[in-house]
């Protein structure tokens, strides 16, 4: 009976956990979120945004994942820095094994969320030695509402 107790308990504990999170579907719901100090968590699907490589858009998308959470990040307000829109940017940098040669590369990722809920996401490949770009590349698209199928979700957890 008390190994049953625990298994409920650990299980309770875990899917508390999993649904203890929201959807932010907007930018506005995303700046209260991280300006009332919230953990926030961003998971992009590539293949649901225009990709711009080498300064071409490209026809083929990699149906890929990514996630980070965002940490620091910079808000500016409509016309603070000559800008149309209001739009939060934040960006991590990883040292990983370039996944296409030997070495090492800075897996660099910036996000742009502007208010109009458009997403420009920057992705690059920075050689952890010399510094030269290896990969340069260029996603857009949007915040998912829930409702439009776009590929930028981002999450709140509770």
């Amino acid at each position: 009976m008390r190994r049953i107790s625990s298994v409920l308990i650990v299980l309770f504990l875990i899917s508390s956990t999993v649904f203890a999170q929201k959807q932010l579907k907007s930018f506005d719901e995303l700046m209260t979120s991280l300006n009332s100090g919230k953990q926030v968590r961003m998971v992009a699907y590539y293949k649901k945004c225009k990709l711009i490589s080498d300064n071409e858009e490209q026809e083929k998308v990699p149906d890929a994942v990514g996630g980070m959470h965002l940490g620091v990040y910079e808000y500016f307000a409509k016309e603070s820095v000559k800008n149309k829109l209001a739009f939060v940017v934040f960006s991590e940098s990883k040292l990983i094994q370039y996944p296409k040669g030997d070495g090492f590369v800075y897996n660099y990722v910036k996000i742009k969320v502007s208010e109009d809920n458009k997403v420009k996401i920057t992705a690059q490949y920075v050689d952890a030695k010399t510094f030269e770009i290896k990969m340069d590349e260029n996603f857009f698209g949007e915040v998912n509402d829930g409702k439009n199928e776009k590929g930028i979700y981002f999450y709140e957890a509770n």
